[in-house]
């Protein structure tokens, strides 16, 4: 799942491939249409939206310099053009304004410290009536890799930081992306696995890279080998002979800027 080219990066590619042949059908990118990519890490959903804008361009934008790299590395073996990535929190660039025909984020859009600030940055970057393409988190509850990782941090702290789960609440959403300018908001319901490796002790490596690491190594060590035994019991019980697999859910959210 990960490979040494990817250094200590997680392949969330692999994790949310039937995430991503979604988010890519609803998005339906034009041949001509201007693209930003919102949360990009290493840039598959950008390189997709590349290739789709054959006469337009794709924009990829993330926090993670080691993401944008490795992003950039495939983005030219690949031998796109119209692609280009930045180093930003899209909640404060100064984006070219009314430049963009689409925004598409896969997952990367729940983790801005004022959402309605965010929102409302992003819109001004698209041209009026450009659309909104999300995936986002439904609740924890609905999310059995969440149970994973609450039960794998069940002698620390419980909760995720920051919060993955921030904009699962479809009304509260809709309010945000309301009164940053959006209109014509939708959400579809997505029930797909998250793949976590080919086979338990790979994933149980993926796993502590993505998640835990540092905090098991804070742990006493009686502690942490009853996190890790956790940790092992729950992904054998997901092993399913092709690969490791928890359920999700997720919303699929869909919005113009008015």
């Amino acid at each position: 799942m990960v490979t040494s080219e990817h250094g200590d990066l997680f392949d969330y590619d692999a994790e949310l491939r039937p995430h991503n042949e979604l988010l890519r059908a609803a998005a339906r990118v034009g041949p001509d249409d201007r693209v930003l990519d919102i949360g990009c890490g290493m840039g598959q959903t950008t390189r997709e939206a590349a290739r789709a804008a054959v006469h337009g361009s794709a924009v990829g934008v993330d926090i993670s310099a080691p993401m944008l790299e490795r992003a950039r590395r495939l983005s030219d073996a690949q031998g796109l053009w119209n692609i280009t990535y930045q180093r930003a929190d899209a909640q404060f660039h100064p984006f070219q304004p009314d430049h963009f025909d689409l925004c598409i984020s896969r997952f990367g859009t729940m983790f801005f410290a004022d959402p309605v600030a965010a929102f409302a940055n992003i819109g001004r970057a698209l041209r009026p009536a450009a659309r909104l393409v999300l995936l986002v988190w439904q609740d924890r509850d609905h999310n059995e890799w969440a149970s994973m990782i609450r039960r794998l941090r069940a002698s620390s702290e419980p909760a995720l930081d920051p919060d993955p789960f921030s904009l699962a609440d479809p009304v509260l959403t809709e309010s945000i992306l309301a009164a940053a300018g959006f209109t014509e908001v939708g959400f579809t319901d997505v029930r797909e696995p998250v793949y976590y490796g080919p086979d338990s002790s790979s994933a149980f490596d993926n796993v502590l890279r993505l998640y835990d690491k540092d905090l098991l190594n804070a742990l006493d060590p009686a502690a942490a080998e009853r996190a890790r035994a956790r940790l092992r019991a729950d992904l054998a019980a997901h092993d399913n002979g092709s690969g490791v697999y928890f359920d999700s859910r997720a919303w699929l959210i869909t919005a113009r800027r008015r």
